[in-house]
């Protein structure tokens, strides 16, 4: 079984920046990818970024390429999104999502087993 937590949400100024975490319980997390999804009001929830069990693969999608950095520490069982140059598309509830025990990454929300409650990220203009 794996617990995930986000934190790191907020208000934040268009042009500003963030870092959210996402802290993994569970052996799960250092043999398995995870992403990020997020979901804006209305709409229905979609990838943002993704990265492999060690790290060394990465996906983005177009909407934050560039801008964005998905990170991981084992160790720590914990994986990290920065962004900056946010802007207020980019308001949403950000979630934390694992693979069940599958290395490689995957855009498709059907590809991730396990799921956090979701941080709000809220950019003003």
């Amino acid at each position: 079984q794996v617990q995930l937590v986000e934190s790191g949400g907020g208000l934040v100024q268009a042009g500003g920046s963030l870092r959210l975490s996402c802290a993994a319980s569970g052996r799960t997390f250092s043999t398995s990818a995870m992403g990020w999804f997020r979901q804006a009001p209305g709409k229905e929830r979609e990838f943002v970024a993704a990265i492999s069990r060690s790290g060394s693969s990465k996906m983005y999608a177009d909407s934050v390429k560039g801008r964005s950095t998905i990170t991981r520490d084992n160790a720590k069982n914990t994986m990290f999104l920065q962004m900056s140059s946010l802007n207020p598309e980019d308001t949403a509830v950000y979630y934390c999502a694992a693979r069940n025990n599958v290395y490689s990454t995957t855009m498709s929300e059907s590809g991730y087993y396990y799921w956090g409650q979701g941080t709000q990220v809220t950019v003003s203009s």
